[in-house]
């Protein structure tokens, strides 16, 4: 994050000009944010909010589930994705994944119950959940589809973008995202007109005016501090995700050459994005230990998943999930973003090729 607004004059004059004018709750900026998100997606409507976790809790609460519902997600998740289900009172049910980190969509109807109101795909890592499965099966269970999109932004799937197939879509802008501001904040999608109204209802307490509140919602609204923070980046998005995408193919390039080293599926129906840049190792945790001595920033996500965590226990029972449980002891996570260099790049490789010759 130190590169990115490493030369950003011309931001800080924007930020001096907008707190002249007061306009912070909601202002003109946000506006011009959801505008430009929206386009950025090919969704008709783009709603800014406190985080991602908070655009999947909202979805969820305005398309109707309600305390008790089952959601179906991934097994592997971040714990947002089932905080945000379990804040409205609904129970996360979980399903294994595939070779692409998202949810395995054969497994998604023998999951479905009498209680089952929605299902959650996660697009993690930046590759897509096979949006266009997971939509059939929906459709023919009369289920609601909240994408959780926070680590996909720009990813697509048969050419349709992340966030453009569900009822509605969840992102984030933390930070550490490919689009990101300077604290957390989030963003729902929708194409549905009444959807995009009630959203932005229940963001603001559900507020119709500043007199009269209509339903009780939440406070989750984007700072419009942080939309010009998003304005001032967003038109670099495509060009973020390209450098990823690049530095990615570079990676796989190098790496498949070196034995223990194993390079998860690319499909060329799928734009993955590369939040995270996942790779199979034989001996990973040896592995982590060898690059985090000599300077690579790599990283496991996540070495004990979500449906394991004690918090989630009561949710889960004596299920098991063997491919989240695979990945979750045999991947690693290797630097991609747009900012490194090919030799950094190639540095990268070269440890990772010291390592096993070791």
């Amino acid at each position: 994050m130190s590169q990115q607004f490493a030369d950003c004059e011309d931001l800080w004059s924007n930020l001096r000009d907008f707190v002249s004018t007061g306009d912070f709750t909601l202002g003109k900026p946000l506006t011009d944010f959801e505008n430009k998100f929206a386009d950025l997606l090919d969704s008709k409507f783009a709603i800014g909010v406190n985080s991602g976790t908070d655009a999947i809790k909202i979805s969820l609460k305005a398309l109707g589930v309600k305390p008790g519902d089952e959601v179906i997600t991934a097994a592997n998740t971040f714990v947002a994705t089932v905080g945000a289900i379990n804040e409205i009172g609904a129970v996360p049910v979980f399903i294994d994944v595939d070779e692409t980190f998202c949810m395995d969509v054969d497994l998604i109807e023998q999951a479905i119950t009498y209680r089952t109101k929605a299902i959650v795909p996660v697009h993690f890592t930046g590759y897509m959940s096979k949006m266009d499965e997971v939509m059939r099966i929906a459709a023919k269970h009369n289920l609601i589809v909240v994408e959780d999109a926070c680590q996909s932004i720009l990813a697509e799937w048969k050419g349709k973008k992340a966030g453009t197939w569900g009822h509605a879509a969840a992102f984030s802008l933390h930070p550490l995202k490919n689009l990101n501001v300077w604290s957390d904040g989030g963003i729902i999608v929708t194409q549905d007109e009444d959807l995009n109204s009630k959203l932005r209802l229940l963001r603001n307490h559900g507020l119709i005016d500043r007199d009269h509140v209509l339903e009780l919602g939440f406070n989750s609204r984007l700072d419009t501090f942080q939309a010009v923070v998003g304005n001032w980046l967003i038109p670099t998005a495509k060009e973020i995700s390209d450098k990823r995408i690049r530095n990615a193919q570079l990676l796989d390039k190098s790496l498949s050459q070196i034995p223990g080293i194993r390079i998860p599926e690319r499909t060329e129906r799928m734009r993955v994005v590369f939040h995270l840049y996942v790779v199979y190792a034989k001996k990973r945790d040896e592995l982590l230990k060898f690059c985090q001595e000599r300077g690579v920033e790599a990283k496991v996500h996540y070495p004990l998943p979500i449906y394991k965590q004690v918090a989630l226990r009561k949710f889960v029972g004596n299920s098991v999930f063997p491919v989240t449980d695979y990945q979750a002891a045999n991947t690693i996570s290797f630097p991609c973003d747009q900012h490194l260099s090919e030799d950094q790049i190639n540095e990268i490789a070269q440890v990772v090729k010291d390592f096993y010759l070791e």
